[in-house]
């Protein structure tokens, strides 16, 4: 039986031909990126990367898709494997910092982009990037108990004040809602050409659509 029967069911064999051939990378590998990437992959994409320069911490466990004895290796590359062995998944894994220096190195195979950076210089190189050359790109983040799932053309790059903050308030639940409305937003975007803004907050669990 194949391995995406349920979601073939859901999505029809036009459009899951569609999600197994459509390069997507995406831009982190944290709570964000790593369950998208997870999330993406057992939706049956099969054209992925993910670039990340970071390594596990133990307080990375509880929000991301890693074990204990992950702690201390690259997440790009624990996840690659983590997908491939469960199932076949071969996800291009780049442990490298993207900069506006290498950008075109690194995302210049992509069809789509999926910013989930947690630092204003890397999602300011990945919007600037998508806009000249016109591909589309999806930027998700998150704050205290709210998220945002918006596309390129009305994402404004948050300050840097906020930049690289090691103690803040985050619950699992919402990053795995945030995931959720992220991944059903690229579906819809390749099988429909429609491009889905939303915002999310965690306290009376409502998902919106924000039209910008």
């Amino acid at each position: 039986m194949n391995i995406f029967f349920h979601e073939q069911l859901y999505r029809s064999n036009a459009v899951m031909a569609k999600l197994k051939n459509y390069p997507v990378t995406i831009c982190g590998a944290g709570a964000l990126g790593a369950n998208i990437a997870e999330n993406l992959a057992r939706s049956g994409f099969d054209k992925l990367t993910v670039i990340d320069r970071e390594r596990i911490e133990e307080r990375n466990l509880s929000t991301q898709p890693y074990y204990r004895s992950d702690v201390g290796a690259f997440k790009a590359k624990i996840l690659a494997n983590n997908l491939y062995r469960a199932i076949g998944t071969k996800l291009d894994a780049k442990t490298l910092e993207l900069t506006s220096a290498n950008t075109t190195q690194l995302l210049k195979d992509s069809q789509l982009i999926v910013d989930v950076f947690d630092n204003s210089v890397g999602r300011q190189a990945v919007k600037d990037y998508a806009e000249q050359l016109r591909i589309p790109c999806l930027h998700a983040g998150l704050s205290a108990d709210y998220a945002e799932v918006i596309w390129n053309d009305v994402y404004r790059v948050p300050s840097e004040v906020n930049d690289d903050v090691c103690d803040y308030p985050l619950t699992r639940n919402l990053v795995m809602l945030t995931v959720a409305v992220a991944c059903e937003a690229i579906v819809s975007f390749i099988a429909t050409a429609e491009q889905r803004n939303f915002t999310i907050t965690q306290k009376d669990l409502t998902v919106q659509s924000l039209f910008l």
